[in-house]
């Protein structure tokens, strides 16, 4: 009954939260937004396929956003280059707030070696570092 009371302070705490994003979310953001990291509802990627299942995804969270983000980023940390099967619940609460919950199966593509964008976003980013620090000892 506190929070009929008192209020709820998931406010304050998501303020919190934003305030101190970390740089693997922008990194997941952006590699979403530039089309790098598919999440589908489908069971497959058109024109791709699926070498090996990693798994099952999930994040909860009271912005739709963290949730979604926040399943993303775990399927790159497990090596993912993409979410199938991507589906999305809310559940709503007597105070007035929803929960979100985002889930998935992550996926790893057949390597294509006429197509460098189907290496693993990881060994992607290792490769441009390298190649960053051939350029910059050639200079």
């Amino acid at each position: 009954m506190f929070f009929l009371l008192g209020g709820s302070d998931k406010k304050a705490r998501k303020a919190e939260k934003q305030g101190r994003a970390p740089a693997a979310d922008s990194r997941v953001r952006e590699a979403f937004l530039a089309g790098r990291f598919p999440v589908v509802t489908t069971h497959q990627v058109e024109g791709r396929k699926i070498a090996k299942v990693l798994g099952l995804v999930c994040c909860r969270g009271f912005d739709s956003e963290e949730a979604f983000f926040g399943m993303a980023a775990r399927a790159m940390n497990k090596g993912a280059q993409a979410i199938v099967g991507y589906n999305e619940n809310v559940a709503f609460h007597p105070d007035g707030s929803k929960y979100f919950t985002c889930y998935g199966t992550a996926v790893l593509f057949e390597y294509d070696p006429t197509d460098p964008e189907s290496l693993p976003l990881m060994l992607q980013q290792r490769f441009r570092e390298r190649d960053q620090r051939i350029n910059d000892d050639m200079i």
